[in-house]
């Protein structure tokens, strides 16, 4: 009898110790992310492991979980984590190391923040990012001599917003000629990938496109351990603060994959990071060699590679089937060569590894979906995965075949709405319909994830949701959206930063949405995104980030 009783009361204390380590959270609406499921009012988690353990209604909850340690968001609404799917950690921690030129609308603003940049941080090289010539009156290029006078003898290098040409002035210059073994930047040649741009007499400008941007990068002096670990440590500070829970990071070398481990092996990464490996170099042949990586802690894995196959439209190094509209003779670049492109995706895939391109032309889009067809054969209908990111400008023709070939979109939904002022002066109002074509993409039954390429645009999925609902930008421009028969709904838009961006990177198993088995990675929002007024999207305030369900960011009160 005794031993009945013990046994009983045993079981009854495990059972206590079990309904303690719960988690209970209840809000006003919480949404699950479940196409056939309701909006509950409550989660439960296990505290221990970070998993879901039930989502439901409060009171029900509650009578599950009496002991459970509570916590009321009152009218808070919460969703799944937010997973940015296409962005660059390292190169934000950079930006937010450099001047910000991001929205300037002529060259003397330009200037004026260099200059106040500089008074606070006087020595080596000046840089800056996020210059955008089609802000200005005049959107021709700028050139070195803009720079010379404010700066004649400090070295400055700006990189354009896209990451895909750079401004340096001619202090810049003459130390990249002084690097040794360093061909005369005069004359007609162009480095593979990339070009030079020249005036009348052949001498550089100063800008440098695409592959030609190496060239002065090797000149500049790279940033110290220490600097670097601030680098990441500031990105990833910046991306929880904005509702992120996830990062599908798109070039991630041996080195920063070595940093982003050993932030995780110190428990500081407080978001999931799928790195994709920097092209056929160093850590691809890392994968090759070992198999995909994963960090048992559950926050970073590299499973993937992404490859280039063209430059950008605002730079003209997209690569088109047919002359720029604004540029005669002009059809951009091809960063990599087909055959180059070919080897490096047979080499992917016989690695057991996901590819995802970059391609915004729709010939770079072509030869990307052309290559995938040949290299994926009769396997096309397996669990690939593949991806093509941005998928910018595509043939109308070839939209039906990413569904075909099982290929994600990956688009970027502020890219439409920055670009919307010039985008079809660069392809024409033909071509354009195949543009920033999201709702053209879901209808042929492509899976669409959505992202925003940071530092390029904002580090703010709301931007995203609201560019994807609205096509306008903040003011509200134009009326009605642009090409507006593009536009996603609230939900759709919503899904694509959250479960069909998990979906994208093998992740669904783990997160995008809430549900038992899944970790409790979600945000806390003060207004529901599915229910408040398309304008509002953009103004959604960020109560908190959680996890695996611990807080990494909390809203100052």
């Amino acid at each position: 009898m005794r031993v009945r009783v013990l046994a009983v009361l045993l079981s009854c204390l495990c059972a206590a110790q079990a309904q303690a380590d719960v988690r209970l959270l209840t809000a006003a609406t919480i949404h699950t992310g479940e196409t056939d499921a309701p909006a509950a009012t409550a989660l439960a988690w296990d505290d221990a492991s970070g998993r879901v353990l039930a989502v439901g209604e409060r009171d029900a909850l509650r009578e599950r979980y009496p002991l459970a340690t509570v916590t009321d968001l009152g009218d808070a609404t919460v969703v799944p984590g937010l997973i940015d799917a296409h962005a660059h950690l390292m190169f934000l921690g950079a930006t937010l190391m450099q001047a910000d030129l991001s929205g300037a609308t002529s060259k003397a603003e330009i200037i004026a923040r260099l200059q106040r940049f500089a008074a606070d941080n006087p020595d080596g090289w000046l840089l800056g990012n996020g210059w955008d010539q089609n802000h200005w009156a005049q959107t021709d290029f700028p050139t070195a001599v803009d720079l010379d006078a404010a700066f004649p003898a400090r070295p400055v290098w700006l990189g354009r917003i896209d990451g895909h040409a750079g401004w340096a002035n001619s202090a810049a210059l003459r130390a990249l000629a002084q690097q040794p073994g360093q061909r005369a930047l005069a004359g007609r040649w162009q480095p593979a990938g990339g070009r030079i741009v020249r005036d009348a007499r052949h001498q550089p400008s100063g800008v440098f496109i695409d592959g030609a941007m190496e060239l002065v990068r090797t000149a500049i002096p790279a940033p110290g351990e220490a600097a670097r670990e601030q680098m990441l440590a500031r990105a990833l500070r910046k991306a929880v603060s904005q509702g992120l829970t996830g990062v599908h990071d798109m070039g991630v070398s041996r080195e920063d994959l070595a940093l982003m481990r050993r932030f995780a092996d110190a428990g500081r990464l407080p978001l999931r990071i799928d790195a994709y490996a920097d092209g056929d170099a160093e850590a691809l042949a890392d994968l090759c060699a070992h198999g995909a990586y994963r960090h048992p802690g559950g926050r970073l894995e590299m499973q993937g590679v992404k490859l280039f196959m063209d430059g950008a439209l605002g730079s003209r190094g997209a690569a088109l089937l047919a002359d720029y509209s604004d540029d005669p003779h002009n059809r951009g670049l091809l960063v990599t060569s087909p055959d180059a492109f070919d080897v490096a995706v047979r080499k992917a895939d016989g690695c057991g590894l996901q590819v995802a391109t970059h391609a915004i032309g729709d010939r770079g889009n072509r030869i990307a979906l052309d290559t995938y067809a040949r290299v994926l054969g009769d396997g096309k209908s397996r669990d690939h995965r593949w991806r093509i990111e941005h998928a910018q400008v595509v043939a109308p023709a070839d939209i039906p075949r990413f569904a075909a070939l099982g290929v994600i979109a990956s688009m970027q939904p502020t890219h439409a709405t920055s670009d919307m002022g010039w985008a079809q002066d660069r392809v024409g109002p033909e071509r354009i319909q195949g543009a920033y074509a999201w709702r053209r993409m879901l209808a042929s039954g492509a899976h669409l994830a959505l992202g925003s390429d940071f530092p390029v645009e904002q580090v703010d999925p709301r931007l995203g949701l609201y560019a994807a609902v609205t096509r306008q930008d903040r003011a509200g421009q134009p009326p009605g959206g642009w090409l507006p028969d593009q536009r996603l709904s609230a939900a759709e838009a919503l899904r694509g930063f959250t479960a069909d961006a998990a979906w994208a990177g093998h992740d669904d198993a783990e997160v995008g949405r809430l549900r038992p088995g899944l970790r409790a990675d979600f945000v806390v929002l003060d207004r529901d995104p599915l229910a408040v007024p398309a304008a509002q999207l953009a103004e959604l305030q960020v109560r908190s980030t959680w996890v695996d369900g611990r807080p990494v960011y909390e809203a100052a009160r």
